[in-house]
């Protein structure tokens, strides 16, 4: 699992707005949408949200081999125990293989059967035509969010730690 970050401190300055109220409610508002719109899909594509992320995550993973459990769990933000029974559902559907890395047998490496990957490709370009229909109205909120915070005054982003498991790995 990732480690929270510290929480950060608001940058001073005077009380928000109405209009800043608002843009704040038409981000949160258009992320909302388009996760509806993209849980909708893979519910008529016959998977879970989550079934779909994980699928994304695995394809989406650039490595210099297959995603691990570990980093799925990682990427989906959930304890390693939950992304089992996750990738347990998507073995049992075919749409996933679970094989042991040639470099540590321990480590359980993940990848795409062509059932999984034909499935996410649907479901993908279906997300795609969203973002198209909804790119104008997006980066309208995003201009309104961004405007809230000025980059120059934010602290870093976040990173990534390592997992205990993984640390132990390497070692």
């Amino acid at each position: 699992m990732t480690t929270s970050a510290p929480p950060i401190a608001p940058i001073r300055r005077k009380k928000l707005d109405d209009a800043e109220y608002k843009a704040i409610g038409d981000f949160r508002r258009a992320l909302r949408e388009f996760l509806a719109f993209s849980d909708n899909a893979a519910r008529g594509h016959g998977l879970t949200s989550q079934q779909h992320q994980a699928l994304l995550a695995i394809r989406a993973h650039d490595g210099p081999e297959p995603m691990s459990i570990g980093e799925l769990a990682d990427c989906l933000l959930i304890r390693n125990h939950s992304a089992l029974e996750l990738i347990g559902r998507l073995v049992e559907r075919g749409l996933l293989a679970r094989t042991a890395s040639e470099e540590d047998r321990r480590r359980v490496l993940l990848t795409l059967l062509p059932e999984g990957a034909d499935l996410l490709e649907r479901i993908s370009l279906l997300n795609i035509g969203e973002y198209g229909r909804m790119a104008d109205s997006l980066s309208k909120v995003v201009r309104r969010a961004r405007a809230l915070a000025p980059t120059d005054k934010l602290p870093p982003a976040k990173t990534k730690t390592k997992t205990k498991s993984r640390l132990r790995a390497k070692r």
